[in-house]
């Protein structure tokens, strides 16, 4: 189910280096700027104990963590950002900005580890009591282009970022089958368009979102008080 509260729950999806934070940055500030309270947070991570799981999957040196481990953590970090941070903000009236959301264990998880991508989903249903976004933006990278974004000048690759671009290419084949399934609540964008223009599309999308919700909610008052 997609969020049935006051707020709006919009998820940034898509490969290592697709520019989802830099997108989701600048939605908040253009949102902001017109007065909508923002809250903008990530995943794995947005929570204390979020943060600490996000290290164990992210950080190199844990030594050696099978796939389903690897996807409970995952689910484990989510389930306390739902509760915690997001289902709060989505009741105040907020409008949540993720950066990743159940998607990416669908497809980093589920497809890429070979769990299988319906397996993944249940788990995350489940951890998140069926939290869906109301929009979910996909920025779909070419693997070999997003690994050149990311290890630009002297970043490093994180554990997940460091895997095969055969692994990435899984991850993005399962990305656009997700948003192929469902393409009412997606907006997929190619990557590689400049920044100003996919910020342009993007809030282009979120205003007619935030203005179907108004016209559905002046609807539904004024049939209660008929």
């Amino acid at each position: 189910m997609t969020t049935q509260n006051p707020g709006l729950f919009i998820a940034f999806e898509g490969g290592d280096g697709a520019g989802k934070s830099t997108q989701a940055a600048t939605l908040a500030a253009a949102l902001d700027s017109r007065g909508f309270k923002v809250l903008r947070t990530r995943e794995p991570g947005g929570t204390p104990i979020g943060e600490k799981l996000r290290s164990l999957v992210l950080d190199h040196g844990h030594g050696h963590i099978d796939a389903r481990t690897e996807a409970l953590i995952f689910a484990a970090s989510r389930a306390a950002h739902a509760e915690q941070v997001i289902l709060p903000a989505l009741e105040r009236g907020e409008i949540v900005l993720t950066d990743r959301y159940i998607d990416s264990s669908v497809a980093y998880q589920g497809a890429g580890r070979e769990l299988g991508t319906a397996a993944v989903r249940q788990l995350n249903e489940w951890a998140t009591s069926g939290l869906r976004p109301d929009l979910t933006v996909l920025l779909d990278v070419d693997p070999a282009v997003g690994r050149l974004r990311r290890t630009a000048g002297d970043a490093a690759e994180d554990r997940m970022e460091s895997e095969a671009d055969e692994f990435h290419a899984k991850i993005r084949t399962a990305f656009l089958d997700l948003a192929a399934d469902r393409p009412e609540l997606y907006l997929v964008l190619p990557a590689h368009l400049p920044v100003a223009e996919l910020a342009g599309l993007i809030l282009a999308r979120v205003d007619a979102l935030i203005l179907s919700r108004q016209v559905a909610r002046q609807a539904s008052r004024e049939g209660a008080a008929t």
